[in-house]
């Protein structure tokens, strides 16, 4: 999440109309993230305060794209899973226009975003991400995942060798020896699914040891079901810097993950060039959006080398034995 394009009161308080939820009382920017603009709405109806966020796409996000992220919302949460529905306007529309861009105004879930997990709340976030990928089995739309291994190579390319020693002297090395490995190595036959792809701690809302919500699906399409998997253990299994690994978060957010889903023995044996992957995949976004975020932007710039020290250490034979069976 974060701010790009600014609104003035009267411009959120006509949106916010559209909705039918509720006069604006207060709207507040939210500074995380790298893609998209977004405020903590509060608004009153009848004498009853309610919350909301309000999301105005920017990056990476394709209006056409809209209908397959926000329906996933609605039919996960029909199904009894930990994420926000869509507030519809007055039309009935999942989301509306403003100077030409997209937005969407989706329901406000309690909970925090932790930034030390405990091992029993890593296992409730590996039984939740299980939990969405069963119940979207039935939901009717797809989406091809723009963000696989021919995106990495393109942002590779756009970020140039120069540009990635700019952000260290080894990343262009790393980078040049990892991704033709993964070209080679990457699985063409596992179970495929809807999937988060991006369930990082500060997309997973969580009460104690319960998570209370999933958010941030912008970057869900259908893909291989364990790389999801991958993703959420690069993103819950190491510090912010990647520098150390959580050993006994790792296991519990499998055997989390188990509890639900059961993964198969092709698909626990692929998980360390999935994790490789993930690695590669955020290390290369990462590097691209620190060289291309615009210097006003109220956002602050995430490290791409927090995911090169994690692509190191999972490219690491001697770490081979951490997706071991959790039974």
């Amino acid at each position: 999440m974060a701010v790009y394009t600014q609104l003035g009161a009267e411009a959120l308080a006509e949106i916010i109309g559209r909705f039918g939820v509720g006069t604006l009382v207060s709207a507040k920017g939210i500074a995380e993230g790298v893609s998209n603009s977004n405020w903590l709405i509060e608004t009153e109806a009848a004498g009853k305060a309610q919350r909301f966020i309000l999301t105005m796409y920017e990056m990476r996000v394709d209006v056409d794209d809209l209908p397959f992220f926000l329906g996933l919302l609605d039919h996960l949460a029909e199904r009894g899973c930990p994420v926000p529905r869509t507030i519809h306007d007055r039309d009935n529309q999942p989301f509306s226009l403003h100077e030409g861009k997209a937005l969407a105004l989706i329901e406000f879930l309690p909970g925090v975003s932790v930034g030390d997990p405990t091992p029993a709340q890593a296992r409730a976030v590996g039984a939740a991400l299980a939990q969405i990928h069963l119940a979207a089995a039935d939901f009717a739309r797809q989406r091809a995942n723009d963000l696989g291994i021919s995106a990495w190579q393109e942002l590779a390319q756009a970020c140039g060798g120069e540009g990635l020693a700019s952000i260290h002297p080894e990343l262009g090395t790393l980078v040049e020896r990892e991704l033709p490995r993964l070209a080679r190595q990457w699985p063409q036959d596992l179970p495929r699914s809807v999937i988060h792809a991006d369930l990082f701690p500060d997309n997973v809302l969580i009460l104690g040891d319960r998570v209370s919500g999933l958010i941030d699906f912008y970057f869900a399409c259908t893909d291989i079901t364990a790389y999801d998997v991958a993703v959420t253990h690069a993103a819950w299994c190491f510090g912010n810097d990647g520098r150390r690994f959580y050993r006994e978060l790792s296991a519990a957010l499998l055997a989390g993950y188990e509890s639900v889903r059961p993964l198969s023995s092709a698909e626990r044996s692929a998980l360390p060039v999935l994790a490789r992957g993930a690695a590669m995949r955020f290390l290369l976004t990462r590097a691209y959006d620190w060289m291309n975020t615009p210097a006003d932007a109220l956002v602050t710039r995430k490290d791409p080398m927090a995911f090169a020290r994690r692509l190191e250490f999972y490219a690491d034979q001697a770490n081979a034995g951490i997706f071991g069976s959790q039974s």
